[in-house]
């Protein structure tokens, strides 16, 4: 991805953002000249990966494939020790029509919320431990309802609806392509993303950035060690 376009992606979110009326810490807003006079008092942030994650998975056609997030905060199964912090909390962003590939994590439980803007459908498949996806229909929990759908069918969320993903459960997510972006909340166990997610047709994680002009906002692996 280019650099101009990770910045646009940055503001397209803080406007939605402020939008949905949904407010960031304050680490969400420093500069990276902020970031050289602080790292040593944000070692938590730096360690688990909080902030910004703009990422295309390697593809190079983000509007297509493609994720925002912001990680608001997360403990870390490294150190549990240094960080006992059982949970994690993210925002996230798709744009119309953007789709975020199909994975399931080993061990994260999950609940994605719809904090507002579009409507997103959540495409479920029970999954095997060798990356298969189960032809079995998937009951799932939304808002402490029990819906069951095919395999490969899809969970509409409106805004202020949720669902749960327990691991080993395929889900991908997709919006409409009209009415605007769609904000998400993400509520889990600590996040992993090393070692955690498995995604169905293997791809990256984290995007190569072109340096066409000066990074607005650092992405969460860009900090200061």
């Amino acid at each position: 991805m280019k650099r101009s376009e990770i910045n646009k992606v940055i503001r397209d979110m803080e406007k939605l953002l402020s939008e949905c009326h949904f407010y960031l810490p304050e680490f969400a807003s420093w500069s990276p000249d902020k970031w050289k006079n602080v790292k040593s008092d944000a070692q938590e942030i730096i360690d688990n990966r909080l902030g910004w994650d703009i990422t295309d998975y390697g593809t190079g056609r983000f509007m297509e494939y493609g994720f925002s997030l912001f990680t608001i905060r997360n403990g870390n199964v490294k150190a549990p020790d240094k960080y006992p912090k059982p949970y994690a909390e993210k925002v996230l962003m798709l744009y119309p029509g953007q789709f975020a590939p199909t994975h399931y994590h080993w061990n994260k439980m999950e609940d994605i919320i719809n904090r507002g803007g579009n409507d997103i459908y959540i495409t479920v498949w029970n999954g095997s431990e060798d990356n298969q996806k189960l032809d079995t229909d998937v009951t799932v929990s939304c808002d402490g309802i029990k819906k069951t759908v095919k395999a490969g069918g899809k969970i509409l969320l409106h805004p202020g609806e949720s669902i749960t993903i327990t691991p080993y459960l395929y889900h991908n997510f997709i919006t409409n392509t009209s009415g605007g972006p769609v904000l998400l909340g993400e509520v889990s166990m600590c996040n992993d993303d090393e070692n955690d997610n498995n995604f169905f047709d293997k791809i990256g994680r984290f995007p190569e950035i072109e340096e066409d002009e000066k990074p607005y906002r650092l992405l969460c692996f860009e900090y200061p060690k």
